[in-house]
């Protein structure tokens, strides 16, 4: 049964990620500091850009997160991979939103194009994820999707094909 509720807070998610918003053995979100979003301002299964279910979240940045002081030294850049484990971690999320069972897996991207970066300087990050496929059958539950990453409103991170599947093991 899909969740009702459209926007989470981050007492929510960090309930996702103790196990306690799906139920055990479902899709969960890592804890901070691998958690990469603060709030899931919307969230659906059949809006977004092609109709097929979309999140938008975001994640404001502080100076002393903890990537910043070792990548790198002199020089801090948040690792563009961090960026787009936050599109992995928001596509499985929605897989659990939809009532969907299992633990989450993220099985790959097609493409994966990266514009900008993210500096202490930077106030917030906004995600999007919008599915071009959600399928559950007896055999597969999987989550496809696109996905973009804005800076202060600056797009920075695109990318394209984005897998999730779900699995009982």
């Amino acid at each position: 049964m899909t969740m009702t509720r459209t926007s989470f807070d981050k007492e929510d998610l960090l309930a996702c990620a103790r196990g306690e918003l799906f139920g055990p053995g479902n899709a969960q979100l890592p804890e901070p500091p691998m958690l990469m979003m603060d709030r899931i301002t919307d969230i659906s299964g059949d809006a977004g850009l092609h109709g097929k279910g979309h999140v938008v979240a975001e994640f404001d940045i502080d100076p002393e997160l903890w990537f910043f002081s070792c990548h790198f030294p002199g020089n801090p850049i948040m690792p563009g991979c961090l960026g787009l484990d936050g599109l992995w971690q928001l596509t499985g999320f929605n897989l659990g939103w939809r009532g969907w069972q299992g633990r989450g897996y993220a099985l790959g991207v097609g493409e994966v194009k990266l514009t900008g970066m993210v500096r202490p300087d930077r106030k917030m990050l906004r995600y999007y994820v919008d599915f071009t496929k959600a399928v559950q059958t007896r055999r597969l539950t999987m989550g496809v999707a696109d996905g973009r990453v804005e800076a202060d409103g600056e797009t920075i991170y695109e990318v394209k094909d984005m897998k999730v599947a779900l699995s009982a093991a």
